[in-house]
């Protein structure tokens, strides 16, 4: 089996990656490099020693493994015009709820200032013809509504973080409509697309206040996982269900410019959306020991308690569809954080993960 499944698109390549030292950027760096691209990360530092970066290499097989940070527009035009990419998947971020709420400036100038940025320099480099601006699906405008967000209902965002990726998809669509719009494709000859997915788990992941990474670390002190919101719900899925709709739209974008370039949810389907509480537990049960502590407490910071996505645009326009349920997902976590430990070849790991993940047939 092979791990293309995009008909040899992405072979020589130029694809830029930013945020490609992170969780998300390190799978999909991975996956692209094992297709033949030629990848041009661009990111800071990572934050872990155990990061999926770091223990798979992947800085030392790719095209450039470059140092930069994307509030520096300068500088992000510089390494454009050496490297002169022709796709770009634009990553970079600051992530986390929680964290926003003690940075709220650095998480505008990060989130705001660096997708702009991004923009920018994919507006002044020629070579450009596909931008995928990946946001989250915390951008919607949050009602705690049963049903999924569909990719026109209102941004908006409580928390800094949340908001500020709303403000990233309104300043993406406005560089869409003056700069990159489709009625004038001739004219620039790029397509651009933001995407929203849900919660993101897998592999290689520490950061702060993420569940599955404070889950394993509790786990590999024999520490009780303390949970401090038990029944929030989330759409949860694996790292590569998100990143094979990233990557497969980047192939429908650049076959058909001016159809595809709009924002575009890729999230689980419904047997997947369920609580924390459910989700740490199915961890405890692959892991094979562990307990739960519930430590709620009605006075901490606000973080959404119910989130979905409706994910039937992509399934209709794209023919993407999720593959793993919520059981399968989490082997597959286990797996990656179990082999950690043993000091495995952590490239190989990936590269075996995403064969396990192809293996099973879309739903």
């Amino acid at each position: 089996m092979t791990v293309d499944i995009f008909n040899n698109f992405y072979k020589g390549k130029r694809v830029l990656v930013t945020g490609h030292t992170g969780f998300k950027g390190s799978w999909l760096s991975i996956w692209l490099h094992e297709l033949g691209a030629e990848v041009i990360g661009v990111a800071k530092e990572p934050i872990n020693v155990r990061d999926n970066f770091v223990l798979s290499e992947i800085g030392l097989k790719i095209k450039a493994d470059i140092r930069a940070d994307i509030r520096d527009g300068k500088r992000l035009k510089e390494i454009f015009r050496e490297y002169q990419p022709e796709i770009v998947f634009h990553l970079a971020a600051q992530p986390l709820v929680r964290l926003s709420y003690d940075i709220p400036v650095e998480t505008y100038e990060i989130n705001v200032m660096g997708t702009i940025n991004v923009l920018e320099a994919i507006r002044e480099t020629e070579s450009v013809k596909v931008g995928i601006m990946i946001t989250t699906d915390k951008c919607y405008e949050n009602k705690e509504q049963i049903w999924g967000y569909r990719e026109n209902e209102a941004m908006g965002g409580y928390d800094p973080y949340s908001s500020s990726k709303g403000c990233c998809e309104i300043a993406i669509n406005s560089w869409r409509c003056s700069y990159f719009n489709p009625l004038q494709f001739e004219k620039h000859g790029k397509s651009i697309a933001s995407v929203r997915a849900g919660n993101v788990i897998g592999g290689g992941d520490w950061s702060l206040d993420r569940i599955i990474p404070d889950c394993i670390k509790a786990l590999e002190m024999d520490k009780p996982i303390e949970i401090r919101s038990p029944y929030s719900t989330r759409p949860w899925q694996y790292v590569l269900e998100p990143l094979s709709g990233y990557m497969l739209l980047a192939t429908k974008m650049w076959r058909n410019p001016t159809k595809y370039c709009e924002g575009w949810n890729f999230g689980p389907y419904m047997e997947s959306v369920t609580s924390v509480w459910d989700m740490a537990s199915l961890l405890v049960k692959n892991y094979g020991k562990g307990k739960l502590c519930d430590i709620s407490n009605p006075n901490i910071l606000h973080e959404a308690k119910l989130l979905m996505l409706d994910i039937t645009k992509a399934y209709i326009k794209l023919g993407w569809k999720p593959r793993l349920n919520i059981e399968q997902c989490m082997k597959l976590v286990v797996e990656w954080y179990e082999k950690s430990r043993e000091f495995n070849n952590m490239y190989d790991v990936c590269i075996n993960q995403i064969l396990q993940y192809l293996n099973y047939e879309p739903k």
